[in-house]
C-alpha cells in the first residue's frame, strides 16, 4: 500500500508515518502540509490511500478531497480530525471519504483502521482480477444465474441480523427502485423523494404522505437494530468480520462505539443513538450496486 499524509501538523505527520512503518502496512511515498500543496503531488504519485486532514488554512480536507475527485483521483481518503459535526463529517462522505481517524491521534485506532483499508484495497483488486477473467471466459462456461437485487440486499441485511425486521421490506424496495434506474447515481436522491416513489406502488394517492412517514419510521427503527447488533459483535469480539466490514462502513463509528461502551457497562435500558439513513441506503446501494455487477 502506498500512503500520502496531508497535515499541518508535523507530530501528526510524523505519528502517522511511523505507524505505517513499523505496523508494516506499507510505505510514505509523500507529505504536505496543506490541501493546497498536496494536489499536485498526489495527482502525479497516484497514491493507494490519503491520509488527510480535515481542518487546514487556504484548502480543507473537505475542499481538498472533492478538487482531487474532480481531477480524476480515484484512490482512497481517510479523515483526521477533531471535529465531530455532524453536517461536517456527511459532507466528508458524500466527497468520498470512507473512514476517519479522531484527533488526537490514537495509534490502535490507527492500525486498526489502515489494516481495513487495505484488506478492502485487496479485495478490490481480487474482484477486478475475477472480472477480467470472466471476462475472458468461453460463453458457455459463464456463471448462468444472476442474483436478484432482492437477494442481493437480503444477504447484506442477514449478515448484520435485520433481515426480519420491519424495515426491511421497504429497504429491499428502495434499492429495487433505484437499481432499475437506466443510470447509476454517485449520491442518492432525497430520502423524501425515495420514499414517496415506494409508497406509490403499494398506497393509495390519499395515502402516499402517510405511508412514507411510517417507511421512515420502520427504516430507522431497523438501521437502530443493526447498529445494536454490530454493537454486541464488536463488544464480543473486534475481530468479528462482520463488525469489521459493515461497522466503519454503513455507521458513523464512533455511535458504534458509544453502543459498545454502554454494553460493556452492562446497561440495560435502551440507549440514544444518532442514526444516518441516508448513510446507511447510500452505502448499501453501491454494495448492492457492485454485488449485482459481478454477479
Amino acid at each position: 500500500m502506498r500512503y500520502f499524509i496531508v497535515d499541518d501538523d508535523k507530530a501528526s505527520r510524523k505519528m502517522l508515518r511511523k505507524v505505517i512503518t513499523e505496523g508494516e502496512l506499507g510505505v510514505v511515498i509523500g507529505e504536505a502540509e496543506s490541501g493546497v500543496k498536496s494536489l499536485s503531488p498526489i495527482l502525479s504519485t497516484h497514491p493507494d490511500v490519503v491520509l488527510i486532514d480535515l481542518l487546514m488554512p487556504e484548502l480543507d480536507g473537505i475542499e481538498t478531497v472533492a478538487q482531487l475527485r474532480t481531477e480524476g483521483f480515484r484512490g482512497q481518503f481517510i479523515m483526521i480530525s477533531q471535529i465531530e459535526n455532524k453536517e461536517m463529517v456527511g459532507e466528508a462522505y458524500e466527497k468520498g471519504v470512507e473512514f476517519f481517524i479522531h484527533k488526537p491521534i490514537n495509534r490502535v485506532e490507527v492500525y486498526s483502521v489502515l489494516k481495513k483499508t487495505a484488506e478492502q484495497f485487496r479485495l478490490k483488486n481480487s474482484l477486478m482480477e475475477i472480472r477480467e477473467s470472466l471476462a475472458h471466459m468461453e460463453p458457455s462456461k459463464m456463471p448462468q444465474k444472476q442474483k436478484s437485487v432482492k437477494e442481493i440486499v437480503l444477504s447484506i441485511l442477514n449478515d448484520m441480523g435485520i433481515i426480519g425486521e420491519v424495515g426491511s421490506d421497504d429497504i429491499v424496495s428502495i434499492m429495487e427502485v433505484l437499481m432499475e434506474r437506466t443510470e447509476r447515481v454517485a449520491q442518492l436522491p432525497p430520502l423524501k423523494d425515495l420514499y414517496e416513489e415506494v409508497a406509490r406502488r403499494s398506497a393509495s394517492p390519499s395515502n402516499i404522505k402517510k405511508e412514507c412517514k411510517a417507511m421512515e419510521q420502520r427504516i430507522r427503527r431497523t438501521i437502530q437494530t443493526a447498529v445494536n447488533n454490530l454493537a454486541s459483535l464488536g463488544t464480543i469480539d473486534y475481530a468479528n468480520p462482520e463488525f469489521e466490514y459493515y461497522a466503519p462502513r454503513f455507521f458513523d463509528f464512533q455511535e458504534i462505539r458509544n453502543r459498545m461502551k454502554y454494553i460493556k457497562e452492562g446497561s440495560s435500558g435502551p440507549t440514544k443513538v444518532k442514526i444516518n439513513s441516508k448513510k446507511f441506503l447510500q452505502v448499501l446501494y453501491h454494495e448492492t450496486e457492485d454485488k449485482y455487477l459481478q454477479s
